[in-house]
């Protein structure tokens, strides 16, 4: 079967940046643009796909919720034994990458990860719904596994342990705050003129502005 991808195009219209309309913080702006896209009801507006460089300095990447937004960080949570995880024990570099098709619009964040104070974690983890905590405690993700009956059968024993218990959050499991160095909005445009404004932080602390040629 033979799939023609050239002939597939779609023109950009519902939308553009301005950059004397644009805030001097990129956190302001990207928290407009996550609200507008919870409002619109896109599909899975905190999805983001998180890019990590693997021992051999290859890129990997996978989809994660983001879970939070404060003190200018990024935050989501995960398991730290994972592939993601073990990434980043050895390097700390991290792409985050949100895309909300229905508004034309995407966004590009490059930083480092660290973990979150272990209080943090409890804290968020003691809001996740019963069957996710529990998940989380046998779950020895991204490592093979026999079948799916093996997942199964180790998620039944553990919350057979934890009835009219607090599920307790697990060493292995807590949340990365991302700090990005760079910040880009993509805004989808007619004839493939797209707007693109980049963010980078300064030396200062401060966050320098500008556009870039789609």
């Amino acid at each position: 079967m033979e799939i023609n991808l050239a002939s597939i195009r779609q023109e950009y219209t519902k939308g553009g940046l301005r950059e004397s309309e644009l805030p001097d913080n990129p956190f302001l702006l990207f928290s407009q643009w996550l609200q507008e896209a919870i409002d619109s009801k896109v599909d899975e507006p905190t999805a983001m796909l998180v890019g990590t460089v693997s021992p051999e300095g290859k890129p990997s990447t996978r989809t994660v919720l983001l879970k939070d937004l404060h003190d200018d960080k990024f935050i989501f949570y995960s398991n730290y034994e994972s592939r993601k995880g073990r990434q980043l024990a050895q390097n700390p570099a991290i792409s985050l990458s949100f895309v909300w098709h229905q508004l034309e619009r995407q966004v590009h964040i490059e930083g480092t990860a660290e973990k979150v104070p272990p209080d943090e974690s409890d804290q968020y983890f003691k809001k996740r719904p019963y069957k996710s905590r529990i998940g989380a405690r046998i779950s020895p993700q991204s490592q093979p596994i026999g079948n799916r009956v093996q997942l199964i059968r180790a998620f039944i024993r553990e919350a057979a342990r934890w009835i009219g218990k607090e599920v307790e959050r697990p060493a292995h499991w807590g949340g990365y705050a991302v700090i990005p160095e760079r910040i880009e909005f993509w805004q989808g445009r007619p004839n493939r003129l797209h707007d693109r404004i980049v963010y980078t932080l300064q030396p200062d602390g401060h966050w320098k502005k500008e556009r870039l040629a789609p």
